[in-house]
């Protein structure tokens, strides 16, 4: 699942006319209905305030409003940006004041397309990867080594608590579970045991 790194905003000059991308991340409709709000205010003085957003684990879920440009020259192609891209959770608003010279239809369908692709150029993407918190319970004299390991390791580690016995937090990608299991069983030589956590996520920068 890919969105973006985070809200940003970036500003396009076409032939006097301003367009005005900003992007943001959401989960839910209401979230992006109330982001778009936001711009709206925030631009009410614009000619138009274009929309487009993806949401759903697998995007299965698109809007998109052309706010009284020629139909499909606006909402259209910003969404277009956002599939192709593969992204969702995400929400796109580009306002446009109007400079006084007329784009055409393939004009708009191109300015549009580009600020909304320069925007997520800016932002960046990250890839939302599924994690397991597995915690490592392991006696202290072998916790400082396991420690050492598992940051030399190809794992995340995400914590840890020293009681009766020390514990490890480590995130690890669902499939890679029963990877992992083997790792530190072998680095523990055993002598460890291990218990799962709820399903979470985390950020993987796209390059």
């Amino acid at each position: 699942m890919r969105t973006i790194t985070h809200s940003g905003e970036y500003e396009l000059d076409v032939r006097r006319s301003r367009f005005v991308c900003a992007l943001a991340r959401v989960t839910t409709e209401a979230e992006a209905q109330e982001f778009i709000a936001g711009r709206r205010r925030t631009h009410h003085d614009a000619t138009h305030n274009c929309t487009a957003y993806v949401l759903g684990e697998h995007g299965d879920l698109t809007r998109s409003n052309d706010d009284g440009e020629p139909a499909g020259t606006a909402g259209r192609p910003m969404l277009e940006v956002l599939t192709r891209r593969e992204l969702t959770g995400t929400v796109a608003v580009v306002s446009r004041y109007f400079g006084g010279v007329k784009l055409g239809a393939g004009g708009l369908v191109r300015a549009y397309g580009q600020v909304v692709r320069a925007t997520i150029d800016r932002v960046g993407m990250v890839e939302r990867q599924a994690v397991v918190t597995v915690t490592v319970v392991a006696d202290h004299a072998l916790a400082g080594r396991l420690s050492r390991d598992l940051h030399a390791s190809a794992y995340t580690p995400a914590g840890s608590r020293y009681g009766a016995r020390a514990e490890l937090d480590v995130l690890v990608p669902e499939e890679e579970l029963a990877a992992f299991d083997a790792w530190v069983a072998a680095a523990a030589g055993g002598r460890v045991r291990t218990r799962r956590g709820p399903v979470g996520h985390v950020d993987v920068p796209i390059i």
